[in-house]
């Protein structure tokens, strides 16, 4: 489990391809220092495993599955990924709950500075089945980054950018129609379970009325 506070931006070092598997090398110093191998690390918002650490990288596979289904598909050398280590059970819940399972890649309209102000505005859209789980001041981890929903209209949804935010994680570097990793809060799936069970018992149906005699 993560929080979607990001502790460091590496960069893709390289992507071996070998017979379809696919490897990505990512450089970085900070979380090195407590990183195993078989440990699990958010790469913009995916949970990765490690599988080859050296004293300035790491490495870790990628099944067909996250390549196709993630943003992690237009990775190419020297680009940046968001990086975090999973919580601690003594840990402190900076952010919110993430899983680092991927719902769905949103893709970017713009990030743009707040005239007047030092702050961002970042606008995406989201994949149209998502959307029931999006709320305003909600929580909604984009590319691991733990954010808050400031609106959504549509499919479309904008978060206020704080300058440290922006300058610690991979925002900066992404341009107009890239795709980006998006993790609804864990709660709001279980909340929609557990109240579509409740509904499919409180409905009356011919059936039911019958089997109870009427």
């Amino acid at each position: 489990m993560f929080t979607g506070i990001i502790e460091e931006v590496g960069h893709v070092k390289d992507i071996e391809v070998t017979g379809g598997k696919r490897r990505v090398i990512i450089a970085c110093e900070k979380i090195l220092e407590q990183l195993k191998l078989g440990d699990s690390v958010s790469v913009s918002g995916v949970c990765l495993t490690a599988v080859d650490i050296t004293n300035q990288s790491f490495s870790a596979d990628l099944a067909g599955e996250t390549w196709a289904r993630t943003s992690l598909s237009r990775l190419h050398s020297g680009a940046i990924v968001n990086l975090e280590l999973p919580l601690r059970a003594s840990g402190r819940l900076d952010g919110h709950i993430v899983q680092g399972h991927v719902d769905g890649t949103g893709t970017l309209v713009s990030l743009a500075k707040v005239r007047g102000a030092n702050d961002y505005l970042l606008t995406f859209n989201v994949p149209s089945e998502l959307t029931r789980y999006i709320v305003a001041k909600g929580s909604l981890a984009v590319e691991g980054i733990s954010l808050t929903v400031a609106g959504i209209e549509g499919v479309t949804v904008t978060m206020a950018i704080i300058p440290h935010t922006a300058e610690v994680t991979n925002l900066n570097s992404l341009r107009p129609g890239d795709p980006l990793n998006l993790e609804v809060d864990v709660i709001a799936k279980y909340v929609e379970k557990m109240m579509a069970g409740r509904i499919a018992q409180a409905s009356i149906t011919v059936e039911k009325l019958v089997r109870e005699g009427f």
